[in-house]
């Protein structure tokens, strides 16, 4: 599932190219592309068309075009989404869900392709004031790493109350938005530290250099266009990212681990993987 920098690259991909433009048709194709528009999608057509798109802004792994006042387009990828910017003219893809034209540009449209359906658009009403035009349906969502007002005490603070394990905790985004299963496994690598490793012992130091980690493997994310294992994760002019070449933990299982050459273990974590080094990250010794 897209994280942070894949969705990050795809937000700056339409802040180059959509804001600004003015909906003239909308073609929703799928229900299920705007099943969390709670009026149906004859609505969800009906309120964006004529708008005017500002521009792109991201929460973690949610992202939304402000386009009234008082409104919000609001995007989540699941699993599959993409934001394609295409040729009037071009075919339609396999899986093409949404379909919107613009009056100021009558060659090019915006596609929202999704293959597993897992993702979606809907039009929401924004927090009174915001100056983000914040969705009210992301107010529960903590701000991410990368975000100027992160806070790391009120994080810590956080982390240490929640008492759990420090993966779950970095996956749990109430706490910290944006990283996913990928990125948490490359932080924890990078910050020497087991999946299992309870947060009421972290230390101000230990969730300080973990943050760092964090924004470091994130920040070489985005630089590298994100990750992609196949077709489904792609930026606006459908290329993949290929931050997988460089990754030191995630899908490594037997390599040698770039530190120390012990081979990388995986192990089955929450209908997930977690991998890690056994010698650089020890299991805590009340998870052994």
């Amino acid at each position: 599932m897209p994280e942070l920098p894949e969705v990050e690259v795809v937000r700056r991909g339409l802040a180059r190219w959509a804001a600004g433009r003015t909906v003239e048709t909308v073609s929703v194709l799928h229900p299920r592309a705007v099943r969390r528009h709670a009026a149906g999608a004859e609505d969800f057509a009906a309120g964006l068309k004529g708008q005017e798109l500002g521009a792109p802004h991201r929460r973690g792994k949610y992202m939304w075009l402000p386009v009234t006042d008082r409104a919000a387009l609001l995007a989540h990828l699941g699993m599959s989404g993409q934001f394609l910017i295409r040729p009037a003219g071009a075919p339609a893809e396999t899986h093409l869900r949404v379909r919107l034209t613009f009056a100021d540009d009558e060659g090019t449209d915006l596609r929202f392709v999704d293959q597993r359906t897992f993702g979606g658009l809907s039009l929401q009403e924004t927090v009174p004031g915001d100056p983000e035009s914040l969705p009210q349906a992301l107010t529960h969502i903590a701000r991410d790493p990368l975000d100027p007002q992160f806070d790391e005490e009120a994080f810590h603070a956080a982390l240490r109350r929640k008492r759990t394990t420090v993966k779950r905790a970095l996956l749990d985004q109430s706490l910290i938005s944006g990283v996913g299963n990928i990125y948490a496994d490359e932080a924890l690598w990078r910050s020497k530290l087991h999946y299992e490793r309870p947060t009421a012992g972290m230390t101000r130091p230990r969730t300080a250099e973990l943050v760092r980690h964090i924004r470091e493997v994130m920040g070489d994310a985005l630089a590298a266009g994100g990750t992609s294992f196949d077709s489904m994760y792609v930026n606006v002019n459908g290329e993949s990212g290929y931050f997988d070449r460089s990754l030191d933990a995630y899908g490594r299982e037997d390599q040698p681990c770039r530190r120390c050459g012990t081979p990388i273990r995986r192990r089955a974590w929450m209908n997930r993987s977690s991998y890690f080094c056994p010698r650089c990250q020890p299991v805590p010794r009340a998870a052994s």
